[in-house]
């Protein structure tokens, strides 16, 4: 249970709390130190994942948090990023973003409880859109331009691609489920 791959994921969970009190902590660096640990988030997000597979240490509990915690961390951040910056245009993705999540969690657990999880696995498209995503967040927690680079701008593009990936993968999820959902298949 205490393997390295699961410790990086509680990791991830333990710095969502560390991320809010830096994020609102009053000092010119607040959004470098955020970036930083969001960045740290998202490597220990790819990395346990992969230290589990490589040292056959796949678990159950570390297939349940890698998830949620993935799940806690953008949401934290999305929520933070909207309430900075509560334009439309940045509470529409964030919107969607999280409802996508809600909605997919959702089906799978439905799903398991069908026995058929395995339809509704995660996809190539389902990881771009992870990807996409976390350089997105990335920009929008920095915000302030680069090299004359409109970083926040940037950001958005990203958002807004990750969103189109992820409304994609909703309907890619839905699809799979379909036959169950529509009592087409006996569960």
């Amino acid at each position: 249970m205490w393997t390295i791959p699961n410790l990086l994921t509680l990791l991830r969970i333990a710095l969502i709390p560390v991320f809010v009190v830096v994020f609102y902590w009053p000092t010119p660096w607040s959004r470098v130190l955020c970036t930083l640990i969001f960045g740290a988030a998202a490597l220990t997000d790819w990395l346990d994942g992969y230290l589990a597979r490589r040292w056959q240490q796949t678990s159950p509990l570390g297939a349940f948090l890698d998830p949620v915690a993935d799940k806690l961390m953008v949401t934290a951040v999305l929520v933070l990023l909207v309430q900075a910056d509560p334009r439309p245009l940045v509470a529409l993705p964030a919107a969607v973003i999280i409802g996508r999540e809600v909605t997919v969690s959702a089906l799978r657990e439905w799903m398991a409880e069908t026995g058929a999880r395995a339809e509704v696995a995660v996809s190539m498209v389902g990881k771009l859109k992870t990807t996409a995503q976390m350089v997105a967040l990335l920009l929008l927690i920095w915000q302030a331009p680069l090299w004359g680079i409109p970083i926040q701008t940037l950001g958005l593009i990203c958002l807004y691609v990750a969103v189109l990936l992820t409304l994609w993968s909703m309907v890619l999820y839905l699809q799979a489920a379909w036959p169950s959902l529509s009592g087409q298949r006996r569960v």
